[in-house]
């Protein structure tokens, strides 16, 4: 129980801006190719928020999707930017998503509207906002 209520992610959101890419793509070792699609694509990331239950899709130009399905406070399997299956145990706190990434640390939340993920890695913060579209 907490004050955004437990639908405040779902919806649809596609991507407006970006900071410290480059950057936080090389920290964590990102091939060439992945590095090129992923630069100001826009991404759209729909989000399914029942509970403490959630699907995140990312849909990519060009028709690839990368989901995770996740229970906050339970271990799911989860993929990463660049395609790395791993177990995390996603929390929320503050009425933020938190997860450990196997390289990087991830938090998302809902910020005037709009999706606020911010992922770090050795000291490289990687922000990335996204509005609402549905």
């Amino acid at each position: 129980p907490h004050h955004q209520g437990n639908m405040a992610f779902t919806g649809k959101y596609e991507f407006e801006s970006d900071e410290n890419y480059d950057d936080f793509v090389k920290k964590i070792g990102l091939p060439a190719d992945k590095i090129e699609m992923g630069r100001n694509c826009k991404i759209v990331t729909e989000v399914v928020q029942n509970g403490n239950d959630f699907t995140w899709t990312q849909h990519f130009p060009g028709g690839h999707t990368t989901t995770n399905s996740f229970t906050i406070g339970k271990e799911a399997d989860m993929e990463t930017m660049g395609g790395r299956k791993f177990k995390a145990t996603v929390k929320m706190e503050g009425g933020k998503i938190v997860a450990d990434f196997p390289n990087y640390h991830h938090t998302a939340e809902i910020s005037g509207g709009k999706l606020l993920e911010i992922s770090t890695s050795s000291g490289v913060t990687y922000k990335r906002t996204s509005k609402k579209i549905a």
